[in-house]
């Protein structure tokens, strides 16, 4: 699975992307496993109330499940302008 990182996120992470192997089958648990991985991806993932989430480009929640998703993407609120 693709996993997108973006603004502060990726700059939390240091990565825009990688390609990981996951046995989580709700976003929730996919934010466990990385935040587990590395203090980098537990200090973007402390607030999740902070962040939207996009699984296969449609915008969804934490709950959202996994089953045969192929991209998710975590990102701040995006604001208007």
């Amino acid at each position: 699975m693709d996993v997108l990182y973006f603004a502060w996120v990726r700059e939390r992470i240091g990565i825009p992307r990688e390609t990981i192997d996951t046995s989580a089958e709700t976003v929730a648990e996919l934010v466990e496993e990385l935040r587990a991985r590395e203090d980098r991806y537990a200090a973007a993932f402390s607030d999740i109330t902070a962040l939207r989430v996009a699984v296969d480009q449609q915008l969804t929640d934490f709950h959202a499940s996994l089953d045969g998703a192929r991209e998710v993407a975590f990102f701040p609120p995006m604001t208007g302008g």
